[in-house]
């Protein structure tokens, strides 16, 4: 079976339904936990590196192996791969709620995470080959989009809730009934799709991402503490991986990593805007949380409660930026993006927004209008322009991009945070400690604004229609040498 069957609009309605649960779980699993790491923190004896791991833990092994999981799926077929995530990741829940300690916390959120690399590139890749009219596909993304404002509004709800009444373990609990659905539905109503061609295994390109995702996450999680000296050979490694990659990725016919994908301009500047974009949420949540609970006082349902005003404008904007970007492009969501956003960290980097009710409000506010318009303009350009036999490798990169961003967004402001920490309480040094992140924050969100602007004009357009042109005369190509 070479690709997904023409399926009806109530058939593809239920598709888009199943694919959005699995996103479900995996992003109310992020939003979730940042409610309960004050929780963890007393509970496990952990600091702020610690707290750093237990969230970039999961989705480290989530951004290496998101390329893997996407071109396996294309070549043993997506529905095998989706379920058999599923499968993994409810496991990997349950293992999480009887963690006894943080090492075995941290070891059991890499399990979790194997079992979401196969979930969210998948499903995208379902979706990609499931809705092949660009102005359906695009309200579909929207839909997509609207399930991570979902996530960002129940989760520190319900993670409050179970926190607050049951404790930090239960938070794991809540993606057990959901997997389970998901997974019986995918079994009965997901049909099996493929590419045409099935592409090789990387294993050399896959060791090489591992060693630069990983290094040069513990280089910067670690540095506050152990010194730049003592970090310095893991960024290295970094270095001779990403060099690595750069030379030994061209040479291959089937890559890991298809660089020429990022011979489209739109293409490369939505890998650069999610991780930006990602990179700002992942930070944004990290200091939130720990404010509002560690300086605030707050119980953890009260810190979701104020969680609300970034998550529903987050929920609410996803869908439209879905449709502006199916009638309008991808131009403007993106520039409401990082206007947004970058104003929003300004508030608190320059007005220490934070410290007063009606400037945090207005913070959050923004901030969530802001992430809520970025997500679909990325993953549409990520896909759209891309012969459908790639559509999981693609899908993957922009996936991997968004993992890699919070990755980097929690090491980084954590590691400024506890820099400007030190040894004292957080009670009385946060505000201070917290802004150059803020200044990080805001720097992200001027990111998204600028290449939003650049990378969606009308040469753009033009450089994606090379790199496609590319791609698919490679892929006839390598097609009737395989025939011959």
């Amino acid at each position: 079976m070479a690709a997904m069957p023409e399926l009806s609009h109530r058939r593809r309605l239920l598709v888009l339904a199943i694919c959005c649960m699995s996103l479900l779980i995996v992003s109310i699993d992020n939003t979730v936990l940042n409610v309960a790491l004050p929780a963890m923190q007393r509970d496990l004896h952990a600091d702020t590196a610690g707290l750093q791991w237990a969230v970039d833990a999961y989705t480290l092994v989530l951004a290496a192996l998101l390329m893997l999981a996407g071109s396996t799926a294309d070549r043993i077929g997506r529905k095998r791969v989706f379920m058999a995530g599923l499968v993994i990741f409810t496991l990997g829940s349950v293992l999480c709620s009887l963690a006894p300690d943080l090492s075995s916390l941290i070891a059991f959120r890499m399990v979790q995470a194997v079992g979401g690399s196969m979930l969210n590139p998948v499903a995208m890749s379902i979706i990609t080959n499931t809705f092949t009219d660009p102005r359906e596909r695009a309200r579909a993304i929207g839909v997509w989009g609207a399930v991570v404002g979902i996530s960002m509004a129940a989760g520190p709800l319900v993670g409050g809730v179970l926190v607050d009444s049951v404790g930090w373990r239960a938070i794991f609990w809540v993606n057990l009934p959901v997997g389970l659905a998901a997974l019986l539905l995918t079994l009965r109503f997901v049909p099996e799709s493929r590419a045409p061609k099935a592409r090789r295994p990387d294993p050399l390109g896959q060791v090489l991402v591992i060693a630069l995702f990983g290094s040069l996450t513990y280089a910067i999680i670690e540095a506050p503490a152990a010194g730049l000296l003592s970090v310095l050979p893991y960024a290295a490694l970094a270095l001779v991986a990403l060099t690595g990659l750069l030379i030994y990725e061209p040479r291959r016919a089937e890559p890991l990593i298809d660089l020429r994908f990022f011979r489209s301009a739109p293409f490369s500047g939505a890998t650069l805007i999610a991780i930006a974009a990602f990179a700002s949420l992942g930070g944004f949540l990290f200091l939130s949380t720990l404010y509002l609970q560690n300086v605030r006082g707050l119980s953890a349902l009260h810190a979701g409660l104020w969680m609300l005003p970034m998550a529903i404008p987050t929920f609410l904007c996803a869908p439209l930026s879905g449709r502006l970007v199916g009638s309008r492009g991808p131009r403007l969501p993106l520039l409401i993006a990082g206007g947004a956003m970058t104003v929003s960290g300004v508030l608190f980097a320059a007005f220490e927004a934070e410290t007063s009710n009606v400037t945090l409000f207005l913070g959050y506010v923004l901030f969530g209008i802001g992430f809520g318009f970025v997500n679909a303009p990325i993953t549409n350009t990520a896909v759209s322009g891309m012969p459908r036999a790639q559509a999981g490798v693609a899908a993957a990169v922009a996936s991997t991009s968004r993992q890699l961003g919070q990755t980097l967004g929690v090491a980084v402001i954590g590691a400024v945070l506890a820099a400007g920490v030190g040894a004292s309480s957080y009670r009385g040094t946060f505000v201070s400690a917290a802004r150059p992140g803020w200044w990080i924050l805001a720097g992200c969100g001027l990111t998204v604004l600028v290449l939003g602007a650049l990378t969606t004009g009308a040469w753009a357009r033009r450089s994606a229609e090379r790199a496609a042109r590319r791609l698919e005369s490679r892929e006839v190509r390598e097609a009737a040498r395989v025939i011959t």
